[in-house]
């Protein structure tokens, strides 16, 4: 546990507080806007997320009632910035439907599983881990390739982790998953802080041409590239 606590305080220490996440667009509730960005992403730079989310709160579909209700040629205009946009229209509309069959986001919010966000179609386990973490508030690690890039380069692997099979199977997934969960206290805020740190890393300095210069986690890195 020691050694990725302190990884997190180094990267800590270097970036300071990222507190990622800003809901500032008038999606109601605030948290619903996470959900929508989670679905956005896939596939696509956060700018080109900002850019839908921004088309979307001109259109006003900023609820999962907005959302659900909306036609579909009308979601898939606000989606088109972020790529794949009909696919994802659907799938917003569908996630948004799913929200409503609670009640509304609060019942959603008490009620939902990862195992039901698991069965929506189009929501893997990165994105329903995401909308836990950062919308619902549940301590579930995030893995994206950004944290297997980081730290496979520092040479800190899940025990037992093979080579052969990583990014091959959903077991990839659950083995980082599992190892970053057993070494990290079960903290909610902790996790979310951590997750932005390395991806703020992964830009800045663990590209996939790394720029090790300046890196925080330089002096201990194997840079096993």
């Amino acid at each position: 546990m020691a050694e990725v606590l302190d990884i997190y305080q180094n990267l800590l220490e270097h970036f300071g507080k990222l507190e990622w996440w800003h809901m500032e667009r008038g999606f109601t509730p605030a948290e619903f806007e996470v959900c929508v960005g989670a679905i956005l992403t896939q596939n696509t730079s956060w700018s080109n997320v900002e850019e839908a989310l921004e088309l979307m709160k001109s259109r006003k579909l900023t609820s999962p009632l907005s959302i659900a209700t909306a036609k579909t040629k009308d979601m898939e205009e606000a989606a088109r910035p972020s790529g794949f946009y009909k696919q994802k229209a659907e799938r917003l509309k569908m996630f948004s439907d799913f929200v409503m069959g609670f009640g509304g986001f609060r019942g959603f919010s008490k009620g939902v599983t990862r195992e039901q966000l698991l069965g929506l179609k189009g929501i893997g386990p990165e994105t329903a881990d995401s909308i836990l973490l950062y919308a619902l508030n549940m301590p579930v690690f995030v893995i994206d390739a950004y944290t297997k890039r980081v730290f496979k380069r520092l040479g800190i692997l899940p025990k037992g982790y093979s080579r052969k099979i990583a990014g091959k199977t959903m077991n990839d997934y659950y083995a980082w998953k599992r190892f970053f969960e057993s070494n990290l206290p079960n903290d909610t805020n902790l996790y979310k802080e951590f997750h932005a740190l390395i991806v703020e890393l992964a830009k800045q300095h663990c590209r996939k041409k790394p720029v090790c210069a300046g890196c925080p986690l330089e002096k201990g890195c194997r840079k096993m590239i």
